[in-house]
């Protein structure tokens, strides 16, 4: 049985919004405490920092980018994480990460969807993502693999990008639904 919690109320006005109101703070009842997730704040950088860091992701422009990330939280601990670093019409999904204990339990599901859900209410046209391990997850949400050449200027201008991930790295894009109003 999955439990359901919310931090922030949302409009469903398409099938991802709808999902996200599913997910949100999705996992199985058999965990002590149901995560939340929420928008990041400033007091959690530290805690999104090192979740990140134990899942060997880089930092760069983290800290620029919290106001646009989600946390999945038990009790007063960050489980998980999820990024959406905006770059004009499009947005990079990163840093993506759950703490090992509460892997497989619907958390990692429930930020993505958020996140998606976010962008696509921000009217973003596409969301990118660079990844060493999960390219045969992202597909669940819509994501393509692409070539780098096919990612617009703006993303590709981002630190995580240019910099922080290996030009081995797949690279994978989804369109987002643009017929949702910008809040």
């Amino acid at each position: 049985m999955l439990h359901l919690t919310e931090d922030t109320t949302m409009t469903t006005s398409s099938t991802t919004q709808q999902s996200a109101a599913r997910a949100v703070g999705a996992v199985e009842s058999d965990q002590q405490d149901t995560p939340r997730v929420r928008a990041a704040a400033p007091p959690d950088l530290a805690a999104v920092e090192a979740l990140l860091t134990a899942s060997d992701l880089p930092l760069d422009g983290v800290k620029d980018a919290l106001a646009t990330f989600v946390v999945a939280e038990s009790g007063t601990d960050v489980v998980g994480v999820a990024g959406l670093e905006v770059c004009c019409d499009n947005a990079l999904l990163r840093s993506v990460a759950v703490r090992p204990e509460w892997r497989s339990h619907g958390v990692g599901r429930a930020l993505v969807t958020r996140v998606i859900a976010d962008a696509e209410s921000r009217g973003i046209h596409a969301l990118y993502l660079l990844t060493t391990t999960a390219d045969r997850y992202f597909p669940s949400f819509g994501f393509r693999t692409i070539s780098r050449d096919e990612v617009p200027a703006g993303v590709r201008e981002t630190a995580e990008f240019r910099e922080a991930c290996p030009a081995s790295a797949t690279v994978m894009c989804r369109a987002c639904d643009t017929t949702i109003p910008p809040n």
